[in-house]
């Protein structure tokens, strides 16, 4: 049946790259996909592909990037798709691309639906420290994250996970996912389960404000929560003589201290120490102003040693 199915996929970033490659290795006929525009990046801001353009050129699939799908929805009918699947996209779904379609329109969510609705699931689990995460398969409806779900693989976060490895993770699940739960969906096995409305928690992007990182008044495990939800994107900082140092990899122990919340209280093996509210976090990799990402070694070896004492802002 997965031969027949006219697929179009949509999706920009990595994740979605993913769930684009694993229908392309499940012989699933894929006629099109729809994926953000192209963007200047880096210090050279050079344009480059998004990850899902990049696979689907490589293996001859059409791709449109319109500026404003809503405005431009129209093309990807004209594909005449059976059945559309959709993943970290970035931009609002129009209802003429999940009504009316023959199989309908699904997408991919990282995270335990009701829970962690939005652009920023994954962060958001780290970030508020939660023990499991998940990805579900649901339906694309108008309201945002809202459709009903048809299955859901849960995921337990480790309490060294980044954002990055627990991404992976997901990845994972969610390619299971296409493997195991999508022919039943087209059986018509699964029965979709409604979200619970009183249940629901918005995971907004994450800010430029929240990308610095404050000590005062933090306990440790709020700021080594703060910090890993960041790596390796957009990555959190914190300000010392009004320059910015970026934390790249961190641990945390729980103890007494002495000093006021975010003093940098020296170097050991562990990492540069900085004192919280209720314990010390240890930064084992880091980025001054207008240098190379380095260890916490190479950078007391530097200015690290001068700044004992100083307190991040």
């Amino acid at each position: 049946m997965k031969e027949d199915l006219r697929v179009v996929f949509i999706g920009t970033p990595y994740f979605a790259k993913r769930m684009l490659e694993a229908l392309f290795e499940e012989k699933y006929n894929i006629v099109a996909v729809v994926s953000q525009p192209n963007k200047p990046v880096g210090r050279k801001q050079e344009v480059v592909e998004t990850p899902v353009a990049q696979f689907a050129h490589m293996h001859n699939i059409p791709v449109l990037q319109p500026v404003s799908l809503k405005e431009e929805y129209e093309a990807v009918l004209a594909y005449q798709p059976d059945f559309i699947l959709t993943c970290a996209y970035g931009q609002i779904i129009p209802n003429a691309l999940f009504e009316n379609i023959p199989y309908g329109c699904l997408n991919i969510h990282p995270s335990l639906l009701p829970k962690y609705r939005g652009g920023a699931p994954i962060h958001r689990a780290i970030m508020n420290g939660d023990q499991k995460t998940g990805v579900c398969l649901m339906e694309v409806v108008a309201k945002m994250d809202a459709g009903d779900v048809y299955a859901v693989y849960q995921q337990e976060i480790d309490e060294l996970d980044t954002t990055t490895t627990l991404s992976e993770k997901l990845i994972d699940q969610s390619i299971a996912i296409i493997k195991h739960e999508l022919p039943k969906y087209f059986a018509k096995q699964l029965q979709p389960v409604k979200q619970d409305e009183t249940k629901v928690v918005i995971a907004r992007n994450i800010s430029k404000q929240e990308e610095h990182v404050v000590f005062c008044n933090r306990d440790v495990t709020t700021v080594y929560n703060h910090i890993r939800a960041l790596i390796d994107s957009p990555i959190g900082y914190g300000m010392i003589d009004n320059k910015r140092i970026k934390f790249y990899d961190v641990r945390m122990k729980k103890c007494s201290v002495d000093q006021p919340s975010g003093t940098i209280l020296g170097f050991s093996k562990q990492g540069m120490e900085v004192a919280c509210s209720d314990g010390i976090l240890y930064v084992l990799k880091l980025q001054p102003e207008g240098k190379k990402v380095m260890s916490s070694s190479e950078f007391a070896n530097g200015q690290g040693k001068s700044l004992i004492g100083k307190v991040f802002a």
